[in-house]
């Protein structure tokens, strides 16, 4: 019943919400002094409204407002992406499958401890209306700030970009994600390479050893690639069984001298074709709880985990030298890890390690780095956020978990889903807790060590609002 009421009483708020922002824009549209001036009011009382409603879904904890604040500042102001340009300098985005939340996190976190004023959708809403809503949130009248720096979803960008100027936009890799809304790489790549041809002055930054994002046109490419990849601990040399193989334009299949996980690594073709030379290049060491990557004499050490956070942390340090930005390397020592992507909180005093996963090659970069001795936590939704096609659980090596010991929790909508695939994957000890909350208490009641949750992007914000759950043990 409380429950009923609270979805009655928040779809009131923000339908009440939606009719004063349309009465509002009519009234508008009335005043005599011109489009120009009307356009400027709306921008400045959607700022003013969005701060007011923002600090009501704070206090109440209707929403976390990733996104609902966008959707009514479009209404009030259709023309926010465009009036926002002239308050920010330089303009960043970061796109591609995986990444885009730690990425746009590092290069972030970065600029601002160089002593710039950043604005970021650090949440990871990417779509229209996320990216409206941070920064409605953020940009400030009659004050530039120095940058912004917008991961954007790969169906979205082209759109973001009819309103939104740009100078750099990272690529981080193309894999094959929530195909009931992408389709196959091609029409993903294509939706990408729209929105980079309504920007003739962009500056791409390329993951050279992905043969997809490689193959970018634009004006000005930069890349950036890992030549060496060293194990300080050989349990963390994983190999995946399935891999895709990808052709050159030519038709021919493209040749590896090095790959590193999917079709990532050093490649050729006969026709003549090859991996481009990276202006930023990285010799990586994985660690059990870090990573170094060695660019031009210089290391950089990142607490994050992976091969796959080792790129990320490649393409945000490129971006900044290409800045200029200086002592970068002293920059990442205060970084903290993005929501959901290596994040650490505490359960009745444990430790608790979440990680996103939301498609195979993702999942299974994940999968390789899970503390076998830890109890745990899958939490698998299908919400149109997640992609309703669940059926890249077949695909991801859920098979990596076969020698944990210990009980693995399975919740969320698709649950079942879930234990059947860890069923066939050759785990007997499963427990279905539909309800994400209970399987949460359940986990923090029955482990006796650290507890690892791998949660899917709408479960992640489902456990953000968790009060167990919290960022220090104290």
């Amino acid at each position: 019943m409380c429950i009923g009421f609270y979805s009655i009483y928040s779809n009131a708020f923000y339908k009440t919400l939606q009719y004063a922002a349309l009465e509002l824009q009519v009234l508008l549209y009335d005043y005599k002094g011109g489009l120009f001036v009307v356009e400027k009011i709306s921008f400045y009382v959607s700022l003013l409204l969005a701060r007011l409603v923002y600090l009501f879904l704070k206090t109440t904890g209707i929403s976390s407002g990733t996104s609902i604040i966008g959707r009514l500042v479009l209404k009030i102001c259709p023309r926010f992406l465009s009036m926002c340009n002239k308050y920010i300098k330089t303009k960043i985005n970061v796109t591609g499958t995986n990444g885009k939340t730690t990425t746009s996190g590092l290069v972030s976190h970065i600029l601002k401890s160089s002593g710039a004023t950043v604005i970021n959708n650090a949440m990871g809403a990417n779509m229209l209306t996320g990216v409206v809503n941070a920064l409605a949130l953020s940009v400030k009248p009659f004050i530039t700030t120095d940058y912004s720096v917008i991961e954007s979803d790969e169906a979205y960008l082209s759109k973001i970009y009819d309103r939104f100027d740009a100078d750099y936009l990272i690529v981080t890799n193309l894999f094959r994600d929530q195909l009931d809304r992408y389709g196959e790489l091609a029409t993903t790549k294509k939706l990408i390479q729209d929105g980079i041809n309504k920007k003739t002055n962009l500056n791409l930054l390329l993951n050279a050893d992905d043969p997809l994002v490689a193959s970018f046109e634009g004006s000005n490419k930069i890349f950036y690639g890992m030549e060496n990849v060293y194990y300080a601990d050989e349990s963390l040399k994983t190999k995946s069984e399935t891999e895709e193989s990808f052709n050159c334009t030519c038709g021919r299949p493209l040749i590896y001298e090095d790959k590193f996980y999917a079709q990532q690594g050093h490649y050729y073709c006969s026709c003549g074709y090859k991996r481009p030379n990276p202006k930023y290049a990285a010799d990586v060491t994985l660690y059990k709880d870090c990573s170094v990557l060695k660019i031009n004499g210089v290391n950089y050490e990142i607490p994050l985990v992976g091969l796959f956070n080792a790129y990320n942390a490649l393409a945000a340090i490129s971006l900044c030298l290409e800045l200029g930005v200086q002592n970068v390397e002293d920059c990442l020592k205060s970084f903290k890890v993005m929501f959901g992507r290596s994040e650490v909180k505490y359960l009745d005093g444990k430790k608790v390690l979440i990680q996103l996963i939301k498609n195979p090659i993702g999942a299974n970069e994940v999968l390789k780095t899970v503390n076998k001795d830890s109890n745990l936590l899958i939490i698998i939704n299908d919400n149109y956020a997640d992609g309703r096609d669940v059926s890249w659980l077949w695909d991801a090596e859920f098979e990596l978990l076969k020698d944990v010991q210990k009980e693995i929790v399975v919740s969320g909508i698709r649950a079942n889903d879930m234990a059947l695939r860890l069923k066939y994957a050759g785990i007997k000890n499963i427990k279905i807790i539909n309800n994400i909350k209970k399987a949460v208490e359940y986990i923090g009641c029955s482990s006796d060590n650290s507890i690892t949750i791998l949660p899917t992007y709408t479960a992640l914000l489902k456990l953000n609002k968790i009060k167990c759950l919290k960022y220090s043990d104290r």
